[in-house]
């Protein structure tokens, strides 16, 4: 299995180039909307603490529902980007560079919602994983809500199976057959029965040309890791607006990321 490099993935997000590419995005994606839209059928204003801003995509949408709305990324090149972005926003709108995994300068209870979207929390290594959602749930209020985005295991073992891309389609079947042979080369030590015997993997993903190292979970194992600190999940395909509810459809599902709603307990 590889170990997240954070120094590595920290790098990266530091780089020119993927700071202007995630500083000029700006729309949610469909299960983001459906939790948006969730929260304002709440009615309230909420504090949030918005994980991972990276260049602000989801700032201008959920500080909208908020009475105060800090973003926080632990790359300060990403938050020097969101505050030339937002300069001119509301004063209840905020950035600052922190580490998930130390949200130490937060008092407990602090936020009704807290956001990690982007599957930001895939790029740490698993002990740090589970450090930051023991951290989202003492900042948390009892009560209040939880979102993020995750890689899904179930996607990636689809992909590696050679037999599953192979289509009607020769085009097809050829651009498949060279993301397969990629994902071998830069996984080299992982193999299609270790991915199926496992509950969750380190690996080497086409994001940002196989330049960082991805946490993939399956859904029941993520459920799992979620269930001491937090309680009332639903789940999201990250193209869907529709929670997946059938419990045969979790386990099988191959979406490579998936949206997680819950509640703090």
């Amino acid at each position: 299995m590889l170990v997240v490099s954070k120094d590595l993935n920290q790098a990266t997000y530091a780089a020119p180039s993927i700071v202007n590419h995630y500083a000029q995005l700006n729309l949610l994606q469909p299960a983001e909307q459906a939790i948006l839209d969730l929260l304002k059928q709440q009615g309230a204003k909420l504090k949030m603490l918005d994980i991972g801003v990276g260049g602000g995509r989801t700032t201008q949408h959920f500080s909208a529902i908020a009475s105060d709305y800090i973003g926080i990324d632990y790359s300060a090149e990403m938050i020097a980007a969101c505050k030339k972005r937002f300069k001119n926003s509301a004063q209840h709108v905020s950035f600052e560079v922190c580490d998930a995994k130390d949200l130490s300068r937060f008092a407990d209870n602090s936020f009704d919602f807290i956001l990690f979207s982007f599957n930001g929390i895939d790029y740490t290594p698993h002990e740090d994983r589970l450090d930051i959602l023991k951290e989202i749930s003492r900042v948390g209020k009892s009560g209040g809500y939880f979102a993020f985005s995750s890689h899904n295991l179930q996607g990636i073992e689809k992909q590696f199976d050679l037999r599953k891309q192979l289509s009607f389609n020769p085009l097809k079947t050829y651009v498949n057959l060279v993301m397969a042979a990629l994902l071998y080369f830069f996984n080299r030590s992982v193999s299609l029965i270790q991915i199926k015997a496992s509950d969750y993997l380190i690996l080497r993903d086409e994001s940002h040309n196989f330049r960082l190292k991805t946490y993939y979970i399956r859904p029941k194992e993520q459920i799992h890791q979620l269930s001491e600190e937090f309680k009332d999940f639903r789940i999201y395909s990250w193209k869907q607006e529709l929670e997946i509810k059938d419990k045969d459809e979790l386990e099988s599902i191959c979406d490579l990321w998936l949206y997680y709603f819950c509640t703090i307990q």
